[in-house]
């Protein structure tokens, strides 16, 4: 018996008209809008706190830029994914997250402020949401890499004129040191240039180092490796909690059952191994709700272990409103 390509058996599966839709992009119309036409958001409840789900965004990385397995093997693995996404590359999302408690809004991530791919829905997706930049209490930096801190500035000018901004002291020291500035590779001069300018236009930058409390029941977790103060954030109320991972997972075909799979752009891949090594069988452990900024939106799960091994599991996060 002859085995079936993936291609022939999804030819097979589609009746001529619906394939000529698919191929074409008229059939699934989401597919031929752009980050800017589409503000998707999902919110769930925490005790006090409602938790949105915003979405900047995607962008298809080269497979090339994940490392500590040869790119035959990462790209069997994404593979399995059944995903639309050009060839050879891992399509990330860029996802933001929005704390209110009642009294204060607080942003975790600010997106790419429209840099690269198909990004820079955040300003569309806050006002979809009925909130504009000024409304903004405070932005948490999970860390200071360019996809997560651009969209604070606009035009030289800073976006969120209310807000406090929060960000680790070792990634502030790290990301404005212009002796590693002038050093870093081509791919991070972006995240070093907006670290800067980040710092001149938001004076009062509170830097915080690893583990502390924002506000009552929103606090920082030290999950350094990625960049030296790279951080989670915790929203816990009413026996319930939820843990902001920032970089930690950067795709369900990857992490967490490839611990060792790095990204071109940590600043330390050991320590970030390490740190996932670590991080994976203990949430799996404790169960513990994650949000992940790169998984596909809304990125929201759990790390199980599943016949010995850990793997992703996706949140119903409709049944929590």
């Amino acid at each position: 018996m002859n085995k079936l390509s993936r291609r022939a058996f999804t030819s097979a599966l589609f009746s001529a008209p619906v394939a000529a839709g698919l191929a074409t992009g008229t059939l699934v119309h989401a597919a031929t809008k752009t980050a800017a036409d589409v503000q998707p958001h999902a919110q769930i409840r925490l005790g006090r706190f409602t938790v949105t789900f915003l979405n900047d965004g995607y962008n298809d990385v080269p497979i090339g830029a994940f490392q500590g397995r040869p790119v035959e093997e990462l790209t069997a693995m994404v593979d399995r994914q059944f995903e639309v996404r050009a060839e050879q590359t891992v399509r990330i999302s860029f996802n933001q997250y929005l704390i209110d408690d009642g009294e204060r809004k607080i942003l975790v991530d600010a997106g790419t402020g429209g840099g690269f791919g198909e990004t820079g829905a955040l300003p569309k997706g806050l006002a979809a949401i009925g909130l504009g930049p000024a409304d903004i209490d405070a932005v948490i930096a999970t860390h200071l890499h360019f996809d997560h801190i651009t969209g604070l500035v606009r035009g030289g000018e800073k976006v969120f004129a209310n807000a406090e901004v929060y960000a680790d002291r070792r990634d502030v020291k790290h990301f404005t040191d212009p002796a590693k500035a002038a050093a870093a590779p081509d791919l991070l001069k972006s995240s070093f240039a907006a670290a800067k300018e980040l710092a001149r236009l938001y004076p009062k930058l509170q830097q915080i180092e690893g583990a502390e409390q924002i506000v009552r029941g929103v606090s920082t977790v030290d999950l350094s490796g990625h960049t030296p103060g790279h951080i989670g954030v915790r929203i816990e109320d009413d026996g319930q909690s939820l843990l902001l991972v920032g970089d930690m997972l950067f795709h369900p075909a990857l992490h967490p059952a490839a611990e060792d799979v790095t990204i071109a752009f940590e600043a330390d891949p050991a320590a970030a191994r390490a740190m996932r090594e670590a991080f994976f069988p203990r949430a799996a452990e404790e169960g513990a709700l994650i949000a992940a900024t790169h998984i596909a939106f809304p990125g929201l799960g759990r790390i199980v272990k599943d016949r010995g091994e850990l793997r992703w599991t996706t949140a119903d996060w409709a049944s929590m409103r």
